[in-house]
């Protein structure tokens, strides 16, 4: 997708909110105030609705992992605000979805309390599973606002169960797809859309429940809205989103304006695509900063889509291009459609960050998460002060009943990130901009909820890429199964380790295994498809680590004892890769001057 020029959407400058209650009034700082309670108040209304979709979903990643996204927008397609909860990654998809919404059910044919759902990945969703749900506001008798909601439902068909094809050759292997339909009226759900939707799901009963959680939580938002509405009045609220939308353009242009100038490129590699391990993929990003004319960051050159689950809808790669920019900016600007009007983002049809039918998109982690490290990249070497190694990425997983009845759990674990410079990288958290509240579901619901049990979350010592900065550590998760079960995976990062930067090493490679009935430990492809396991055996997930900064020999030896103490590192880590001795009296030496080296994967 290629984006308007930055200023092609700019407006006149205005002041802040002139309608409602403080019409005519004298620019004060009650109206100051006034306009942020406004601005509040939209968020606040976004919110509210994610929640509700929390709250009354049945599925356990939605329930338990508080994964739901809620967004108010004009009927011009402008993005007005985002729950606290929604990620870059759902708001853009709702942002670039709902102007093809309107294409095939002009507004004009809208009625109050008719609410519209799609999930068509090459027209601004995200893949088969995501569903997004529409609900027109009225204003005068006309649409005038949509408030909309998306989740991860359950299950819509596909290869496996839970929305997971990492083996997937086009669209069509990974479930249904959806172009912009009528879900509900007043009266509720239509009977043909729920039939179809159970028809195609292995948990119908849950699938039913997230749409009816996605649809209640559309209506709380749509009477937040009207709300606003008679409070400031039509004219005042529009005005006042429009002054809240230029303050985030003039925000996000002053913020870019501070970032040094010029032309940065990377790239970023793709272990594989699951169907053919020998060949590795590429993306490629030009970031080109100007003084007064905000940034572009341009993906040509980047691999061509493959008939393969690593590529990604322009509306992800929008996402995660926008979220890598705004990571070197004040996060306090707020993420609305004026902060898009000064980033450009340019995503060459065909690629792997803008595929076109049947190229299956579900995999879209893989090539956004590349892109994201990409751009990562291009801005610490503008800004060596403000680097960032490589991370790992998450690795997402789900486990699902051999047959019927069916249960699913669909989740995520998290590699560590890569050090900044000037701090090491946090453990186990990942760079992430995809997930919700939660991320990872607790242990006890479940369990509770699945027959099987969590025998142990825990960090892998060693496993941050040393450095002056290290990187931050990999994680370790053992799940055992109390019944048979196929494991689905969709990982990276797992072949390639994440680099460091200025001398700093890689992080350790994860990986994911099946712990058989013998306790022999069995390694998994990293993309693999319903692969099954017995009652009594365990699937183990390891996350990479993250890369270090600056060398190894330069980390202070109290900060490798204090590494030592808090199970980070091993002795033989503090040796082999800080060329530190620990001493018998609990005292460290660093006698030796060489620079270790990570060995690279087997």
């Amino acid at each position: 997708m290629t984006r308007e020029p930055p200023t092609a959407h700019r407006r006149p400058a205005r002041g802040v909110l002139t309608g409602g209650p403080h019409e005519g009034a004298s620019r004060s700082t009650a109206e100051t105030l006034t306009a942020e309670v406004l601005r509040n108040a939209l968020v606040v209304a976004a919110e509210e609705a994610s929640i509700v979709v929390v709250r009354s979903a049945y599925s356990t990643f939605i329930v338990e992992g508080s994964d739901a996204s809620a967004a108010i927008l004009d009927a011009g397609g402008r993005l007005v605000a985002q729950s606290m909860a929604t990620t870059l990654m759902n708001s853009m998809a709702l942002k670039v979805a709902l102007p093809e919404l309107l294409k095939d059910i002009p507004a004009a044919g809208m009625r109050p309390g008719d609410v519209f759902v799609l999930n068509d990945a090459y027209r601004g969703g995200v893949h088969t599973n995501d569903l997004l749900v529409y609900r027109p506001v009225f204003v005068a008798g006309e649409p005038a606002y949509f408030t909309a909601t998306m989740i991860h439902v359950s299950d819509l068909g596909g290869l496996s169960a839970g929305g997971m094809a990492p083996l997937a050759t086009d669209i069509f292997l990974e479930g249904l797809q959806l172009p912009p339909v009528l879900l509900a009226t007043s009266r509720g759900v239509e009977p043909a859309i729920e039939a179809i939707l159970r028809a195609n799901s292995r948990t119908p009963d849950k699938v039913m429940g997230d749409v009816r959680a996605l649809v209640a939580g559309t209506a709380v938002a749509a009477a937040r809205i009207e709300a606003l509405v008679g409070e400031y009045g039509p004219a005042g609220l529009a005005r006042g989103i429009d002054d809240y939308l230029d303050h985030t353009e003039t925000l996000t242009r002053a913020a870019l304006l501070a970032l040094p100038a010029g032309r940065y490129e990377a790239s970023y590699p793709i272990d594989d695509d699951g169907i053919d391990l020998t060949v590795s993929h590429t993306v490629r990003v030009a970031v080109t900063l100007t003084p007064g004319a905000g940034a572009v960051l341009d993906f040509d050159g980047t691999d061509p889509q493959v008939p393969a689950a690593i590529n990604s809808s322009s509306s992800q790669s929008l996402a995660a291009a926008v979220f890598a920019m705004r990571c070197f900016l004040d996060p306090s600007i707020a993420m609305n459609d004026g902060c898009l009007r000064a980033i450009e983002v340019r995503l060459p049809p065909g690629s792997l960050l803008n595929a076109r039918s049947p190229y299956p998109c579900g995999g879209r982690f893989v090539p956004i998460y590349a892109a994201m490290e990409a751009v990562f990249q291009a801005l610490s070497d503008a800004m060596p002060e403000r680097a960032i190694a490589a991370s790992g990425i998450l690795q997402p997983f789900s486990i699902a009943a051999v047959g019927a009845p069916y249960w699913i759990h669909l989740s995520y674990d998290f590699g560590g990130v890569g050090a900044r410079q000037g701090k090491d990288g946090p453990d186990a958290t990942g760079v992430h901009f995809g997930i919700g509240r939660n991320s990872v579901p607790q242990v006890e619901p479940v369990e509770t909820r699945c027959p099987l049990v969590v025998e142990s979350v825990e960090t892998v010592p060693d496993s941050g890429g040393p450095g002056r900065y290290r990187g931050g550590l990999g994680s370790r998760t053992v799940i055992r199964f109390l019944a048979d079960a196929h494991v689905t995976t969709r990982g990276d990062r797992l072949r390639n380790a994440p680099p460091g930067r200025s001398g700093g090493l890689p992080g350790r490679l994860g990986g994911f295994y099946l712990r058989r009935a013998d306790g022999s430990l069995e390694h998994l492809a990293s993309k693999v498809n319903n692969v099954r396991l017995g009652a009594g055996e365990a699937f183990v997930i390891e996350t990479t680590g993250g890369g270090g900064i600056g060398s190894p020999y330069e980390r202070p030896v109290a900060e490798v004892l204090a590494d030592l103490d808090t199970g980070r590192v091993t002795p033989h880590g503090a040796l082999a890769d800080y060329g530190v001795t620990l001493e018998n009296d609990g005292t460290a030496t660093r006698p030796r001057a060489a620079s270790p080296e990570r060995p690279g994967p087997d």
